[in-house]
């Protein structure tokens, strides 16, 4: 079994993704319980937005990837998920990611966040803070 970690939230890519580099990245537009086969191991996936726009040709329908999210996994064990965020910003230079992920493990003090800051994945984990015991709240 081992140690399961539950993952939520997303980062939002700006520009969105075109269809071509959503193609080319190993972060497929599908969830990975429904991948044919992930050579990548990796758990993230891109969020694919489709709008239709007319065209003299006829309708055109256009695919981008506007998210980078974390599908349900019920034994989830989070241990490269920040060094998968960072290949996927490295993939995307010209992209801004924001957001975050929160990740709680089973364990109720073990609570962290995957952020970007200045275009790195970066885990941070809350600090308790006491109050003052002179009668303060």
């Amino acid at each position: 079994m081992g140690y399961v970690t539950h993952v939520c939230g997303e980062f939002a890519i700006n520009p969105p993704l075109t269809w071509t580099e959503i193609q080319l990245s190993p972060f497929e537009p599908i969830p990975t319980s429904l991948r044919r086969y992930s050579a990548a191991n990796i758990d993230l996936y891109l969020r694919v937005e489709e709008d239709s726009v007319d065209t003299a040709d006829g309708t055109l329908v256009r695919r981008t990837g506007t998210a980078l999210v974390m599908p349900h996994i019920d034994e989830y064990r989070a241990r490269d998920l920040v060094e998968q965020v960072q290949y996927c910003i490295d993939l995307f230079p010209d992209h801004a990611f924001t957001g975050r992920l929160d990740c709680e493990g089973e364990e109720n003090s073990d609570v962290w966040r995957v952020i970007i800051r200045d275009g790195l994945a970066a885990k941070i984990q809350p600090r308790i803070v006491w109050p003052d015991e002179d009668g303060a709240s």
